[in-house]
């Protein structure tokens, strides 16, 4: 379940015991948990309680970290998968069960969310093709993944460590088809690491296939500047979510394209390195070799 879906409203009464704005964002959260099938608009839900949209939907994401259309959706996909996976509910009935008006909305719900189709979900990744493949790289060998859509994952491996690595990915899609091509990882690759190549003119294409909390804990690593490193708590007051910071670090844990998303640039408390999925003397290479691109 998407952290989104889970927000304490206990927690926002702690904050504001006494103030109108935690009974506003209680009746939000309860009413759309309650009633999501109905899939009330922002509009709706605020004649019901009797206030403008735009002050309901200021006053929601103030407090909740997104806004009320955000945690609908989140709520919605949650139910989405329970009924696609532990129910096995096909795709036209999971969406007449959610309030959708058809596949082609829920379509649209996983794909903004998840990035792969609700099919692609349900499946583990069967039906969607990886392509794959190994190449040099200031930190050693670097697994570079991509489907039709973009880049989908980068990972590091030392000499002899390949076949590790590949497992690890390929554990998070394990029913993908996975084809070794480094025709097409290998444009990936120059862009990624040859500096000469960074442009904003011409952005790199990247599919982030994670959970909802997780996509907007990578989102959030992609505003820190090169050069640069944030906390925990850093990253978790920027998404709203300021006693988030464990959930946060295990975000950042999760990243699938290393590098490019710079989880290397999240610090722990006080500023101390803390532990890097693919190693600290890599996280300690990757700082410095930015600090002279700086």
């Amino acid at each position: 379940m998407t952290l989104a879906a889970k927000i304490d409203i206990s927690t926002l009464q702690d904050i504001t015991p006494e103030g109108g704005d935690y009974e506003t964002v209680r009746r939000v959260i309860e009413m759309m948990t309650l009633d999501y099938q109905e899939q009330p608009s922002l509009e709706t839900v605020a004649a019901r309680l009797g206030q403008s949209p735009t002050q309901l939907q200021k006053t929601f994401t103030r407090w909740a970290g997104l806004s009320p259309k955000a945690f609908l959706q989140a709520v919605t996909l949650d139910h989405a998968k329970r009924l696609l996976g532990q129910e096995a509910m096909p795709l036209l009935e999971t969406s007449i069960e959610l309030g959708l008006s058809g596949p082609g909305r829920l379509h649209d719900l996983f794909v903004t969310h998840e990035a792969m189709s609700p099919g692609e979900w349900k499946a583990r990744g069967a039906g969607l093709t990886i392509r794959y493949g190994f190449h040099s790289s200031p930190f050693g060998q670097a697994l570079i993944m991509a489907t039709e859509r973009g880049l989908a994952g980068v990972a590091f491996a030392d000499i002899g460590a390949e076949a590790a690595s590949f497992e690890d990915m390929a554990s998070r899609w394990p029913e993908a088809n996975y084809i070794a091509d480094q025709a097409v990882t290998a444009p990936y690759a120059a862009r990624i690491f040859d500096p000469a190549q960074w442009s904003c003119d011409q952005p790199l294409r990247v599919v982030l296939i994670g959970t909802d909390f997780q996509v907007r804990v990578w989102e959030q690593l992609l505003h820190i500047p090169l050069g640069k490193a944030v906390t925990y708590s850093d990253i978790a007051k920027g998404i709203g979510q300021p006693k988030a910071s464990r959930a946060v670090g295990a975000a950042v844990g999760r990243n699938p394209v290393s590098f490019v998303v710079p989880c290397h640039r999240a610090l722990g408390k006080n500023g101390t390195l803390t532990g890097y999925h693919w190693g600290l003397t890599r996280k300690r290479a990757m700082l410095g070799w930015e600090a002279g691109q700086v």
